[in-house]
């Protein structure tokens, strides 16, 4: 059986290193189990959808939302190739779950809207299941209330035609969806632990996500916060597809 795939769209090696690990983690696969492969560096390759059966894309520094003139060589090729994955899973020839930058990604290239109006602040808040999240066969299974993580600039104002809403927050009313059977995408991050997390955010205190003088603020709430639900939705994910 073809193996799942973790595609990298963060520069930064250590941090998309660590997203990684976090991924395999939840999703109980080891190296052969979710493949790696940096999109920083290389582009998607052509027979993406039969090398692997499935993939899984994580977040990123990068807005979709950034004008195209600020946007480097490196970004445009992986938004392309993150469009194509996310077409290809519309579609029904591969699956994918696109999580915070990845879910921009997909929006876009599925014509749905991305905007600036939705940002949340780094740190743990509630995610609400929709009726039809209820009744999704990956979400299906959660709390109708969770924590969950979340850290963006951008959210999605307008549904890709087709799209079915699975989970909602008053700060970002899209926090999940679903188009067709085999695409999913979240805007907070089902990945990681607490610890984790703030691990990350050592990487990206100066890039605008919150003061940095509030740091061991945040990194407290998000060490208290309780972090069981979104990884199961990774395990359903891969034991689905």
């Amino acid at each position: 059986m073809a193996p799942l795939v973790y595609l990298c769209a963060r520069p930064q090696e250590g941090a998309a290193a660590a997203e990684c690990a976090s991924f395999r983690t939840a999703m109980h696969l080891d190296e052969q189990g979710l493949e790696r492969w940096d999109l920083v560096r290389e582009p998607l390759p052509a027979d993406f959808a039969t090398r692997w059966r499935g993939a899984v894309v994580g977040g990123s520094p990068f807005n979709v939302s950034d004008p195209e003139s600020s946007k480097t060589d490196a970004q445009r090729a992986l938004e392309d190739g993150l469009a194509r994955l996310a077409l290809a899973a519309a579609a029904g020839e591969t699956a994918a779950l696109f999580t915070c930058y990845g879910i921009g990604v997909a929006t876009r290239a599925l014509g749905g809207e991305v905007t600036r109006a939705y940002p949340e602040d780094t740190g743990p808040t509630a995610i609400t299941l929709t009726d039809d999240g209820r009744r999704d066969r990956l979400f299906g299974a959660l709390a109708t209330t969770f924590s969950a993580l979340t850290a963006h600039k951008e959210g999605t104002g307008v549904l890709p035609a087709g799209a079915v809403l699975l989970a909602e927050n008053e700060g970002c009313p899209v926090q999940a969806y679903r188009v067709g059977d085999t695409l999913y995408a979240t805007q907070f991050h089902p990945e990681p632990t607490g610890r984790a997390f703030t691990e990350r955010m050592a990487v990206y205190r100066d890039d605008g996500y919150f003061d940095r003088g509030d740091y061991d603020a945040i990194a407290a709430r998000v060490l208290a916060a309780s972090l069981s639900e979104p990884p199961r939705i990774l395990r359903a994910f891969a034991e689905t597809f």
